[in-house]
């Protein structure tokens, strides 16, 4: 159970404590944030309101401890990672049991985040050894004009303080996503846990408490954005930030000094469908890619771009499978879950009036219980509605009839997104024209977007992020390069 056994010692009566210095500690305010459960919308839990004063002893903390981890060998920062991996997930079910109440994640789905994540943190330590492990060995006579007399030696070194600020939908996973390859390239890491998602956070960062990596070298605030948000990502000790969310990543990024920024910020992923694709595998992967977790992925399918001559009966196949799908809470294993707030279904809401307004087709009634919202497909949508250009991260799935392929690249590149995209064609040759014409950090060929494997490449374009994830790429970008420079006397071939 959560905040029980082996996490006792993170909860303080009604109150789960923040970490820091290798402690759980209560804060100096007083206060706390209560978290709300999106099924009942009751308070489920209740976190510290860190100051910002305990947010400038966690960053001396941290750029302390860093000094010293960054030079413990790498074959013990990686046997850390593995133990702290193998603690995550034996204790797989009491974080499971948080992302349900805190974030109505259906009950299998939240089991699969926490068991991922440890594998995430067990590959990164291994990807580590190997990256961090090579360097380079230059000589300066293969640039015109010298002869061989320096011998440049370069290898990766830490960073430093790394900030890290996950997302409410994937608070375990986004945030290991950062937290592994911060400390297995040496750094040192803060994390500022969404509101939504933050308990879980908090019984994952204790798995790394438990495994016992030194005090100081990770740490976990809790509070309010508008108390400690700015103050954290403009501290001075933070030596780069990874963040994914919404577009309070652009307003991070404009604050931000002269420092490293990994910035992953939605998405409005398109789904072109051509005259020749599997329409059964195109319905199956639209309900995949469009419903799971009721629509709040950054990689959900956003908008479906059919050609007319098709529409009709790719609708009436996703149509047969909306109808299949289960609602409820996340409790039961639903397909369909609350979404995360009231402000969230609200805004979704919004969306689906504008859509009705101006004469979307509803492929089934809107139906909304307090945070629940059942799943929806809008035929025959045009670019003057909402829903066609923002992102609803709720089960609201939008179609749009096109008549030719460019017409579903040029809606495509038209958004301020550029996260992901697929196109479904049995044509490979097609497809990968139609590929290098969307503009997205990734396109999906004949499958819905996904973030994953974790080691593979994921970016955004445009206003969906800075940089490249992915275990090997967050690892490569959490260090900077050094070189040392041998100077000889003569070249070296001279001898001999």
């Amino acid at each position: 159970m959560a905040g029980n056994g082996v996490f006792a010692e993170v909860l303080d009566g009604e109150v789960y404590k923040y970490y820091s210095d290798g402690k759980w500690k209560k804060s100096a305010s007083g206060k706390s944030v209560a978290i709300i459960n999106p099924t009942t919308r009751n308070t489920q839990y209740k976190v510290q309101a860190c100051t910002q004063e305990e947010v400038n002893k966690v960053m001396d903390s941290a750029k302390t401890a860093q000094k010293s981890w960054s030079k413990t060998p790498l074959w013990k920062r990686a046997e850390l990672l593995h133990k702290a991996a193998a603690i995550l997930k034996e204790h797989k079910a009491p974080i499971a049991e948080c992302l349900v109440k805190e974030i109505a994640k259906p009950a299998k789905d939240a089991v699969t985040e926490v068991v991922r994540s440890g594998d995430l943190v067990s590959y990164c330590a291994e990807e580590g050894v190997r990256i961090l492990g090579e360097g380079k060995f230059l000589v300066s006579d293969s640039f015109p004009g010298n002869e061989r007399t320096k011998y440049c030696l370069t290898s990766k070194i830490p960073l430093g303080v790394i900030l890290a600020i996950p997302p409410f939908n994937y608070p375990v996973n986004l945030a290991v996503s950062k937290i592994a390859p911060a400390l297995i390239a040496g750094n040192s890491l803060v994390l500022k846990p969404p509101t939504q998602g933050a308990v879980s956070c908090l019984h994952m960062v204790h798995c790394f408490h438990l495994a016992g990596f030194p005090k100081g070298l990770i740490s976990c605030v809790t509070g309010k954005g508008s108390e400690i948000g700015d103050f954290l990502t403009m501290h001075p000790g933070v030596n780069c930030i990874s963040f994914t969310g919404g577009d309070t990543g652009i307003a991070i990024s404009k604050k931000a000094g002269m420092i490293p920024l990994q910035m992953e910020l939605g998405g409005k992923d398109a789904c072109i469908v051509l005259e020749d694709a599997d329409l059964d595998l195109v319905a199956a992967n639209i309900i995949k890619g469009g419903f799971s977790y009721s629509g709040q992925r950054c990689t959900a399918i956003k908008v479906v771009l059919v050609m007319d001559s098709v529409a009709d009966s790719l609708v009436e196949k996703v149509k047969a499978r909306v109808a299949k799908l289960t609602v409820g809470p996340p409790e039961n294993d639903s397909d369909i879950t609350p979404v995360v707030s009231e402000s969230s279904a609200n805004f979704i809401e919004g969306l689906v009036i504008d859509a009705k307004q101006k004469g979307a087709t509803f492929c089934q009634e809107y139906k909304r219980e307090g945070n629940l919202i059942w799943p929806l497909l809008l035929d025959n949508v045009r670019p003057d509605m909402r829903i066609a250009w923002e992102e609803p991260f709720g089960p609201v799935l939008p179609v749009i009839r096109i008549n030719s392929v460019e017409e579903g690249i040029h809606h495509c590149n038209a958004s301020n997104f550029g996260l992901q995209g697929c196109v479904f064609t049995k044509d490979v040759n097609k497809a990968l024209l139609i590929s290098d014409a969307m503009e997205t950090g990734t396109v999906q060929i004949n499958s819905a977007p996904a973030r994953g494997p974790d080691h593979f490449p994921f970016q955004g374009i445009k206003d969906s992020g800075i940089g490249s994830q992915g275990i090997t790429n967050s690892i490569n970008m959490m260090t900077k390069v050094k070189t040392t420079v041998i100077n000889l006397p003569t070249p070296s071939y001279t001898m001999g």
